[in-house]
């Protein structure tokens, strides 16, 4: 079943309006992230962004209403679904990069270490926050990047995906959408 695309009447030929409109809320930049870095389950989706399944599933249903996303069943009973980026949504990863950026340089405690760290594909040399590669001398497309969390961010999320399963165990049944 096709989803219907939700226009809010906004007539402005800003592309920035529009990106907005589709992708500018926290929870939604959570969700895509979390797509990014592999996750595909509703649950672990939930953990790792911290909203209700109330919010998670509000912002799954418009991501794939909007194309960014697909949802395919992968069990039937109960039915759980796997959520996957379309090449639409892959496309978000210079926004997230962007993101980052700017919250490692202005949003952190002065000192305090890069959550993750960007790496060249090419030649493997660590990038700064731009992107830029010290050992080729130029920009990287992030096509030819790879990140990996500092160990400090694995911890950190591994401790929310366990406290999240224990909470989840604890409390009684719940379907997800």
């Amino acid at each position: 079943m096709a989803e219907e695309k939700v226009d809010n009447g906004d007539r402005t030929m800003c592309p920035i309006a529009h990106s907005t409109d589709v992708i500018g809320d926290r929870w939604s930049m959570l969700i895509v992230r979390e797509l990014l870095l592999g996750q595909t389950r509703f649950q672990d989706i939930q953990a790792q962004t911290g909203a209700t399944s109330q919010m998670v599933a509000a912002r799954l249903k418009r991501l794939v209403a909007e194309g960014l996303v697909t949802r395919e069943a992968y069990s039937q009973r109960p039915t759980r679904y796997a959520y996957r980026l379309t090449p639409k949504g892959i496309h978000l990863m210079p926004v997230i990069l962007a993101l980052r950026a700017w919250g490692e340089r202005w949003c952190k405690p002065e000192g305090a270490q890069p959550a993750t760290r960007m790496f060249h594909r090419s030649c493997g040399s660590e990038l700064d926050l731009e992107g830029n590669c010290p050992s080729c001398g130029g920009l990287v497309s992030w096509t030819d990047m790879r990140g990996q969390p500092s160990d400090d961010w694995a911890s950190e999320r591994k401790r929310r995906a366990d406290t999240f399963a224990e909470q989840r165990r604890s409390a009684p049944s719940q379907t997800e959408p």
